[in-house]
């Protein structure tokens, strides 16, 4: 696979990871606690964990690729920890 390529699957994987880690702290999380409506977190939190584990396995995938230093991947997947950071990411290193 070529470089531009795993970058656009990288990208994609990065938005959506971001979008799900949003609709999971903004929407399904809200409606668990608040209106006691659990069903939404179980189904964006299992979309949101395989996103997860796309987007950190596309990361190191990327890292030897895109000749990332070791601060750079930390940070990489430090974002993925905190909401808009797979947006940040998406704009800043690819």
């Amino acid at each position: 696979m070529q470089l531009e390529q795993k970058k656009n699957i990288f990208k994609w994987i990065s938005i959506l990871e971001g979008i799900s880690f949003l609709v999971l702290l903004l929407l399904a999380m809200p409606l668990k606690y608040m209106f006691d409506y659990p069903q939404p977190v179980r189904y964006v939190g299992m979309a949101h964990g395989i996103l997860f584990i796309a987007y950190v396995f596309g990361a190191f995938l990327l890292y030897s690729t895109m000749k990332w230093k070791v601060k750079d991947l930390t940070l990489i997947l430090l974002f993925s920890l905190v909401p808009f950071g797979p947006f940040y990411v998406e704009r800043k290193y690819l």
